[in-house]
């Protein structure tokens, strides 16, 4: 608690909320920000990066597939109402979220099965209607996190690769995401670009649905192959609650 007895943030190292600038001040954070030099937009027809500016040219821009109105606005009303059920929890950079995953450690590469229970019911279509895409009719997620935005917390992700923690940034391309679609990040884009959402974006309350699954090494053949079995029983049960 702060000393006027509101409630602290959740932010840790250089990420940041509207109530750390409140408290820390906007300078002295914005030193450790990354600056974007050159601005792109992807525009999904083509899967070119499209400069902002006369100074750049048009780059190819691959590992992205996003498919507009993946849901339908009567879905989006149940999920949303459905979601909220559950108790939202503070997280960093002003979000608030639902975690249904395994507890990992990434140092140590352990994973915790005693609180996962899988992902929610609420998933089990979304998961099935992912499948029926050709590109990822093998999609089998073992990790949801539902996340919520809102503006007045000046919410926001910062630049990052998946489980790594690098602050530099020269380079920055968009990808427009309309409401209802689903957006997949594989390859280049997810592997070798960073991702992010920038405070400015979120206007309203935005909730989204992130899906992650399991690498080669806990696959067919992999070394973890036993817990990657496991794994997938349990988050494909769809009787999950938040951890």
């Amino acid at each position: 608690m702060q000393d006027d007895g509101s409630a602290s943030c959740a932010c840790k190292g250089i990420r940041r909320c509207l109530k750390c600038e409140n408290v820390k001040g906007k300078e002295q954070l914005e030193t450790n920000e990354p600056k974007a030099v050159h601005q792109f937009l992807y525009d999904p027809e083509t899967r070119l990066a499209v400069p902002r500016d006369a100074d750049s040219s048009c780059f190819s821009f691959p590992g992205v597939f996003l498919q507009e109105d993946f849901i339908s606005e009567e879905e989006e009303v149940e999920l949303i109402r459905t979601i909220d059920r559950d108790v939202w929890n503070d997280s960093q950079s002003g979000r608030r979220k639902q975690d249904f995953g395994p507890k990992v450690n990434f140092k140590k590469q352990k994973v915790r099965l005693s609180s996962f229970s899988g992902l929610p019911a609420v998933s089990r279509s979304l998961v099935l209607r992912m499948q029926s895409e050709a590109s990822l009719e093998d999609f089998r997620p073992v990790e949801q996190c539902n996340l919520e935005y809102l503006p007045q917390r000046g919410s926001s992700i910062d630049p990052h690769l998946d489980d790594s923690w690098l602050w530099v940034e020269e380079v920055q391309v968009s990808v427009l995401l309309p409401r209802r679609s689903l957006l997949v990040l594989f390859g280049e884009a997810r592997h070798r670009w960073k991702h992010s959402i920038r405070r400015e974006d979120i206007q309203d309350r935005r909730v989204c649905s992130t899906f992650r699954e399991l690498s080669e090494d806990f696959l067919s053949g992999g070394r973890h192959e036993e817990m990657g079995a496991k794994l997938l029983d349990i988050s494909l049960s769809f009787r999950g609650t938040p951890v």
